[in-house]
């Protein structure tokens, strides 16, 4: 067997160079310095908002007066007080008399198929048929009909016989062209070519290595030898054993006589050995097979030869610039300052048509338009509207 050993060199292995690594050093945080002297806590709110004096908001609301209970509450409802019971008279029924009467007798009253059919009489129906007025003859049938009375027969011509012709063969030569020949003679060009690798028939005298790629990734295995279990000693039962079966001592033996087999007798004798070939032994011989190798790709970037200094493309090709502050677009807050005086006029003040206020009912101690109805526990009063009342028909 030829064993093929693998490069166990890959294209890392190959390209990568190990690095000393160098630490980076890290940054210190500067400590922290409070500031001196006192921090100015004044706001553009301090500044700006002027204080006014405020005095306390006089209550609107009049105050509360216990109203003290005295006799006895009435406590008849608005539909008790203006409900009065009309005196209506009952209106008699427009139903009509019952004009049923129970029979006396079983099944003695008629029912309304009864009283509504009226029988009529049945007459038989007159038939559509028209009548058969064909009177069947007594005497037999002649045979004449209308077709052999009213045929009159023709006389027909004697056909002439027309002599065959015979076959006379051209002597002009047949020319072998059709119409796709003649029209469609196609266009000159190369003869294709054949995509068919040449045929290399594999020598007989080469033999097979007997590696495959089953071997070669799938070594035998040592397999552990299996235990045998121990099988107890064979004791024989003790006393003679009886031999006799119920088909042994029922069965009665006949004599027959042995079947002839129908197929013929094969005559033919072996001359020659058996050679042992075959038409796929022959046709298809084993081929000398090799693994294939590893295809690797060129290597198009060089390896680098110094040893890594530890700059990176962006510190080699990086250039500073000064940083330019872009100017602020936002106009300087300057309080506008002017010696007239403010002269007070607005929209609200010239535009504004005052309403007449309305009292709130609440500020009366009994307020127009409501009766009072009772007091709660917390002392609040609860007033009902005055509905207007409406005169019945």
């Amino acid at each position: 067997m030829r064993s093929c050993c693998l490069c166990q060199i890959c294209t890392c292995g190959s390209d990568y160079r190990p690095y000393e690594i160098v630490q980076q050093p890290r940054h210190v945080p500067e400590e922290y310095k409070p500031k001196q002297g006192e921090i100015d806590l004044g706001t553009t709110y301090k500044h700006d908002f002027n204080s006014y004096n405020i005095q306390p908001v006089a209550i609107v609301r009049p105050l509360e007066r216990q109203q003290l209970k005295k006799g006895k509450m009435d406590t008849v409802p608005t539909y008790k007080d203006d409900y009065r019971v009309w005196d209506l008279q009952k209106s008699e029924l427009y139903k009509p008399k019952q004009a049923y009467y129970p029979p006396t007798v079983k099944f003695g009253n008629s029912t309304t198929f009864q009283d509504n059919y009226v029988p009529w009489e049945i007459r038989p129906r007159q038939s559509s048929k028209p009548i058969s007025v064909v009177q069947r003859p007594s005497v037999p049938f002649n045979g004449d009909t209308s077709h052999r009375l009213d045929y009159a027969p023709y006389q027909l011509e004697s056909k002439t016989a027309r002599p065959k012709e015979v076959y006379k063969p051209s002597n002009l030569p047949f020319e072998d062209l059709t119409t796709h020949r003649c029209h469609f003679q196609g266009l000159a060009g190369e003869t294709a070519k054949l995509c068919r690798p040449a045929h290399t028939r594999v020598t007989q005298s080469a033999q097979f290595e007997g590696s495959t790629e089953f071997r070669d990734s799938f070594p035998p295995w040592e397999i552990p030898p299996l235990k045998v279990k121990k099988v107890q000693e064979y004791v024989p039962p003790a006393g003679s054993m009886q031999l006799h079966s119920t088909s042994h001592l029922d069965y009665v033996p006949y004599q027959a006589t042995r079947v002839v087999p129908i197929r013929p007798v094969s005559h033919r004798s072996r001359r020659f050995p058996f050679q042992g070939k075959s038409t796929t032994k022959e046709d298809f011989p084993a081929w000398e097979s090799c693994r294939q190798g590893l295809i690797k790709r060129q290597q198009q970037i060089p390896n680098p030869a110094g040893k890594f200094d530890g700059l990176s493309t962006f510190r080699c090709h990086y250039v500073p610039h000064e940083l330019i502050p872009t100017e602020s677009c936002k106009p300087v807050s300057v309080p506008l300052q002017s010696s007239h005086p403010f002269d007070d006029v607005t929209m609200y003040s010239t535009e504004y048509a005052p309403k007449k206020q309305e009292i709130c009912p609440a500020s009366y101690p009994s307020p127009p338009g409501y009766i009072f109805e009772n007091t709660n526990s917390q002392g609040h009063k609860f007033f009902r509207k005055i509905t207007p009342t409406v005169k019945a028909f």
